[in-house]
């Protein structure tokens, strides 16, 4: 079954109730994952050949309610990779010496040079999530004109989501290739795999109490995510709204977006070397044979 990135792409002004959270075309699980292995084979092939060519970066981001296989999904789908050139970024809580610095900062400086392929795993756009639905998270943040959260209005928020375009629309104009994925899991599904934690032993260390503070806010992330979505998928930097509740099917779904829409990119190939060096390629051949 081939994914078709079209039938994923968030454009205009998005309802995420009008996205399924299950593929209306579902593998076996066996299916999923030799899907999966053949195409994250192919994706370790062109990484190798961006990290040859230095001239482009790819820069992945996910986001995604707690519980939505973002940690599984990135260690499935770059398993192949040379761990030379990737680097994963997973951002918490602001550090003292990142909110000294303003919010896209530390966003920067873990950006993947020319290259390499860079993923965020929690990315620059929990400033417009989690600094939305927790408004008062932003007093940390020192802020000139910002003295309470009842100072936080929509002009602020469009504002940041201008800031966002104009960051993304730089790191395009510079080479890097992005994409940002949405891992769309229900409710229901949530609930199972908080469960399951809970449920588990091995599994108890993922859980907190706060994720139910969390769960209980659930249509307000939605009402966020819905705002930054349409607000932010652009044709340089689109947002992917990827079917999470079946984990195989979602990392079967990144993987071949990302490939395909990698292999377009035919400019990028191995360097050559100079006419000079393959003339003398059989001289160095009996050079080394007669050491």
């Amino acid at each position: 079954m081939k994914t078709n990135p079209l039938n994923y792409l968030a454009s205009g002004d998005i309802k995420l109730s009008n996205f399924d959270t299950t593929p209306k075309e579902l593998l076996s699980k066996k299916e999923a994952k030799a899907s999966l292995e053949k195409s994250r084979r192919a994706l370790a092939k062109f990484q190798e050949k961006l990290y040859a060519h230095d001239r482009h970066a790819v820069l992945v981001c996910f986001q995604g309610m707690d519980t939505a296989g973002k940690d599984s999904l990135v260690r499935e789908v770059f398993k192949d990779f040379n761990v030379r050139g990737v680097v994963q970024h997973s951002f918490k809580v602001p550090t003292e010496l990142e909110l000294s610095h303003g919010y896209l900062w530390r966003h920067y400086i873990a950006l993947p040079s020319k290259g390499h392929f860079g993923i965020f795993n929690r990315t620059h756009y929990e400033n417009v999530l989690v600094t939305r639905v927790h408004p008062e998270y932003l007093m940390a943040e020192n802020l000139p004109d910002i003295k309470s959260p009842d100072d936080v209005n929509e002009e602020f928020w469009e504002m940041r989501f201008e800031q966002i375009n104009n960051f993304e629309k730089e790191l395009s104009q510079n080479g890097t290739y992005i994409f940002k994925f949405f891992l769309n899991i229900s409710k229901d599904e949530q609930k199972n795999r908080l469960l399951r934690r809970l449920h588990l032993p091995e599994k108890n260390w993922k859980f907190s109490g706060g994720d139910l503070n969390e769960r209980a806010l659930w249509d307000k992330y939605m009402s966020c995510y819905e705002e930054a979505i349409s607000n932010t998928s652009t044709d340089i930097a689109p947002w992917y709204i990827i079917p999470s509740d079946d984990k195989p099917m979602a990392r079967k779904i990144v993987c071949d977006i990302l490939l395909q829409t990698l292999e377009s990119k035919t400019h990028i190939v191995m360097p050559q070397l100079d006419d000079n060096d393959v003339e003398k390629i059989d001289d160095y051949i009996k050079v080394l044979e007669n050491e």
